[in-house]
C-alpha cells in the first residue's frame, strides 16, 4: 500500500476532520496513545459508579484514547464526560467494531455472560476485570480481580465482613491506585442555565433550602423504596419545620401516579417533576435540590455525582460499598441488621421498618 494511514483519533478514513482539510501527511495529528476500553453494561448506578476510574485512568495513561460501551438507557449518564472520546452503544454494530480494533487494555466492569464473553473476543494487550472460561462460567481475568470475584460468591464476605467502597473494589480490579476519586456527571452550560429558570419557575428563592425525594426504584428490587405513607409523614414534618423548606419529588415514568398521590396527600404542597422527559433532563431536577432523600437506587448515584447533599437508607443491600464523599448519612433499616437477612430472602417488609425519626434528623442535621 502506498498510501500512509495516519495514526490519527480524529481520523475516520472516509473524509476530512475539518472541511477541505488535508488528511494524509496532515502535520497536526492526535495520536491515541493507549487505546482504552471500559466495557459496563449494568445498572445505572453502576455506570456512575464506574466513572470514578476515569481519573485514575487518565493520571496512569496520561497519552490515551478511552471508549467505552454501555446500554443505550445509560449514555445519557456519559455525555459531556471530558475524559471519553468515544460512546458505545451495545448493539451488533458497536460490537463488530470493536471486534476489529487493536485495544492496549480492556477493562471489564461487570461480572455477566455478555460482558465476560465478548471480553475473550476482543484484541487487547491486557485485559483487566471478568471474562469467560471455556464452561461458560464467568472467571477473573487478573489478580486485582479476584477480590471482587469472590465478593459476588460470598454473600458473608459482601454483606456482613467487606468495608470497601464499590470505588476501591474496582480500582483493586482493575489495577489502578485509589485516590478516593469523585463521580464524573457533567452538566453542560445550557442545562445549567434550564436550572436556574426552573428555580423561577418553581417559585425557588435563594434563601430556600431544596429537598428532593428520589420516591421509586428499579422494578428488579421493589424493596429498595418507602412506602407513600412514610413519604408523606416525613414531608409533612419537614413542611412544618420550615417555611424555607421546598419538596421536590423525583423520579421517573414509574413514579409519575406514586408521585401524584404523595403530593396529593400533603394537600400539593411539594413540587412534582416531570417524570417523561428522559433521563438526561431528569438529572436537571435532581441538580435543583440542595439535598436528596433516597433508597440505594440510581436517584442515589445521580445525587453522588451531583455532589449533592444525601440521606440515604438501606434495607437490602451493601451499604459499605456506598461512598457518600462526606456529604451524606446512611440510616438503616431494622431488618439490616437482622441474623436471617440476605439478599437471596429479602424482608419485604424492610421499608416499614425503618425509622422516620432517625430519617428526620438525619435531614436537620445536614441542612
Amino acid at each position: 500500500m502506498n498510501i500512509k494511514i495516519p495514526n490519527c483519533r480524529k481520523f475516520t478514513g472516509y473524509r476530512p476532520c475539518e472541511p477541505f482539510k488535508t488528511c494524509l501527511n496532515c502535520p497536526n495529528e492526535f495520536p491515541f496513545g493507549n487505546k482504552i476500553l471500559i466495557l459496563n453494561l449494568d445498572h445505572l448506578g453502576d455506570v456512575l459508579m464506574t466513572t470514578a476510574q476515569l481519573p485514575a485512568i487518565k493520571r496512569n495513561f496520561p497519552e490515551s484514547y478511552i471508549a467505552w460501551v454501555t446500554l443505550k438507557n445509560a449514555v445519557p449518564l456519559l455525555q459531556n464526560n471530558p475524559y471519553l472520546d468515544r460512546i458505545f452503544v451495545w448493539d451488533d454494530e458497536s460490537r463488530m467494531i470493536l471486534r476489529n480494533i487493536h485495544f492496549d487494555l480492556v477493562l471489564n466492569a461487570d461480572k455477566n455472560q455478555n460482558t465476560s464473553a465478548f471480553m475473550m473476543e476482543l484484541q487487547s494487550a491486557k485485559k483487566r476485570g471478568f471474562g469467560m472460561n471455556e464452561n461458560g462460567a464467568i472467571i477473573p481475568l487478573n489478580a486485582g480481580a479476584e477480590y471482587n470475584y469472590q465478593l459476588g460468591l460470598d454473600d458473608h464476605l459482601k454483606f456482613h465482613v467487606n468495608q470497601k467502597t464499590g470505588q476501591a473494589i474496582l480500582g483493586e480490579t482493575f489495577e489502578l491506585p485509589y485516590q478516593r476519586d469523585e463521580y464524573v456527571l457533567n452538566l453542560t452550560p445550557d442545562e445549567h442555565q434550564f436550572c436556574e429558570k426552573m428555580k423561577i419557575q418553581y417559585g425557588i428563592q435563594p434563601n430556600d433550602i431544596v429537598i428532593g425525594f428520589n420516591t421509586g426504584c428499579s422494578v428488579q428490587q421493589p424493596y429498595k423504596k418507602m412506602t407513600i405513607s412514610q413519604h408523606v409523614e416525613l414531608i409533612q414534618r419537614l413542611l412544618n419545620y420550615s417555611a424555607k423548606f421546598k419538596i421536590l419529588l423525583l423520579g421517573g415514568r414509574a413514579e409519575k401516579e406514586r408521585n401524584q398521590e404523595i403530593n396529593r396527600l400533603v394537600n400539593y404542597k411539594a413540587i412534582e417533576t416531570p417524570t417523561e422527559e428522559g433521563l438526561r433532563q431528569g438529572l436537571l431536577y435532581v441538580n435543583l435540590c440542595d439535598l436528596v432523600v433516597s433508597g440505594d437506587t440510581s436517584g442515589l448515584h445521580i445525587a453522588i455525582g451531583l455532589k449533592k447533599k444525601i440521606v440515604v437508607w438501606f434495607g437490602m443491600s451493601a451499604a459499605a460499598e456506598i461512598d457518600l464523599y462526606d456529604r451524606g448519612i446512611k440510616v438503616y433499616s431494622k431488618s439490616y441488621f437482622e441474623e436471617n437477612w440476605n439478599m437471596g430472602n429479602p424482608d419485604p417488609l424492610c421499608a416499614e421498618k425503618l425509622d422516620l425519626n432517625e430519617m428526620f434528623q438525619a435531614i436537620v442535621q445536614l441542612i
